[in-house]
């Protein structure tokens, strides 16, 4: 085996060596904070998820991957563009004034529900169910909030945890409940990923107000997993409670009261993640705040905002959704980018336009005559006329070495050219005259040259 062989050889070792390092180390942990229930990284909810049949005390816990719209009325959301549906409007429930004591609250907590909402004509979904959402920013149309508060309002439980309720806090849902959510000075320069052996200033200690007996009260949470507060921004709220709060008494956790139903709003939805709900000491808060929910009713779970409707995904979804396929995709593309602009310039060169040689013999002929007219005497071009007429004498009539004074060439000339004698002798004067004379004007040369044009023409 050659050298080359034991280099490649040792190459390809050194490769595969490299695939199976690659292949078999440890893939880093992945601190994207998802809060989808099909994830298991640190902040994906698979274990809430997989634990809410038990803590809710039901069966029928069932993951939703449509708008809130289509969920609560069976049909598509009208186009916001026009700016008020053709088919479907809302009006407050009637159980909202079933209360007189609550009317006056109702009514000003109710008034932009009100206003941009007139009569349902869609019946909302008769199941009483528990709709859960744990999204780090909720967002819901003005039509999704007005089918929303209906939906509370008739006597269903919705239960949001999210940092963020719209852009800017302006959403159609912080209006109406009268509330906001606000980052907290704790969460300043810290980053999601916990890490052991944070000093105590790192963490923030969270208490559930009204603990049942034998429940812990206090949790402590990393500080930016939970650095977010809920304010009331009306005058007169919703009647309503906090359930949980900071050290400071900053609510993170609130019910506010709607007709026969109740929001339960939370601010800290990383709590909610796998990496909190396996810890001991702060899984019972997550527990804790669920519990609040009517146990025995169904369960929505909402994915629509996390995972989109299912089965709309690109058609990649597969390539894209692993790392190495995902590098592998895009380097097939960068390839393809790379050999198309190389292959075009090495094949698509531009052809330059050759123009074709022009014929010179003319002009060549000119010049040549222009040369010999200068210096008006024509002695070598009737030299040159003669030399031409004894090669054709020779290659026409096979005469080697005419002799132009001997008597018999004249004859056999004649007689083989069919040209008279007289002629003949004629034509041979003019020769020897050129061929001997110092100096050949203009017309001399004219007459022997078409004295020999004539010769040609009559022996052809």
């Amino acid at each position: 085996m050659t050298t080359f062989r034991w280099y490649l050889l040792g190459l390809l070792g050194l490769f595969g060596s490299y695939v199976a390092l690659e292949y078999y180390r440890p893939k880093p942990l992945d601190w994207r904070p998802t809060l989808s229930n099909k994830d298991k990284i640190p902040y994906g909810t698979y274990v809430l998820f997989d634990a809410l049949p038990q803590v809710l005390a039901t069966d029928s816990v069932a993951g939703v991957r449509l708008p809130i719209f289509n969920q609560l009325l069976g049909t598509e959301e009208p186009d916001a563009r026009t700016g008020r549906p053709t088919n479907v409007t809302f009006a407050p429930d009637s159980a909202t004034t079933d209360s007189s004591a609550a009317s006056a609250a109702q009514a000003a907590a109710n008034d932009r529900a009100a206003a941009a909402t007139e009569a349902a004509t869609l019946p909302l979904a008769s199941t009483r169910a528990s709709y859960i959402f744990i999204n780090q920013e909720f967002e819901a149309s003005q039509l999704e909030t007005a089918a929303l508060l209906r939906f509370v309002a008739a006597g269903h439980e919705v239960f949001i945890a999210a940092e963020d309720f719209g852009p800017a806090q302006r959403g159609f849902l912080t209006d109406t409940l009268g509330f906001r959510t606000y980052e907290a000075d704790t969460t300043t320069h810290f980053l999601v990923a916990p890490r052991p052996g944070r000093a105590t200033h790192d963490s923030v200690a969270l208490h559930l107000l009204g603990a049942r007996p034998g429940l812990a009260a206090g949790f402590r949470f990393g500080a930016a997993a939970v650095g977010y507060r809920l304010a009331l921004t009306r005058r007169q709220p919703h009647r309503g409670a906090t359930l949980a709060a900071d050290a400071q008494g900053r609510p993170v956790l609130v019910r506010l009261d709607y007709g026969r139903g109740h929001f339960y709003l939370c601010s800290v939805p990383l709590a909610f993640g796998n990496y909190w709900v396996l810890r001991p000491r702060t899984a019972n808060f997550v527990f804790a705040a669920l519990s609040y929910l009517p146990a025995g009713r169904p369960a929505w779970w909402d994915e629509y905002q996390k995972q989109g409707r299912a089965g709309e995904q690109s058609v990649l979804r597969v390539v894209l959704a692993h790392p190495a396929l995902r590098t592998a995709y895009y380097l097939l593309l960068l390839g393809g980018l790379l050999f198309v602009l190389v292959e075009a310039q090495r094949r698509q060169r531009i052809i330059p336009i050759l123009k074709p040689l022009p014929n010179t013999t003319l002009r060549f002929t000119r010049t040549v005559a222009s040369l010999y007219q200068q210096g008006r005497n024509h002695s070598r071009i009737a030299e040159k006329k003669t030399a031409l007429f004894l090669d054709y004498l020779r290659t026409r009539f096979h005469e080697p070495a005419p002799d132009l004074g001997e008597e018999a060439f004249r004859e056999r000339l004649s007689q083989k050219a069919g040209v008279p004698r007289p002629r003949i002798d004629e034509l041979i004067r003019l020769i020897n005259f050129a061929r001997t004379a110092p100096a050949v004007t203009d017309r001399e040369l004219l007459i022997l040259s078409r004295a020999i044009q004539d010769f040609k023409r009559e022996s052809s």
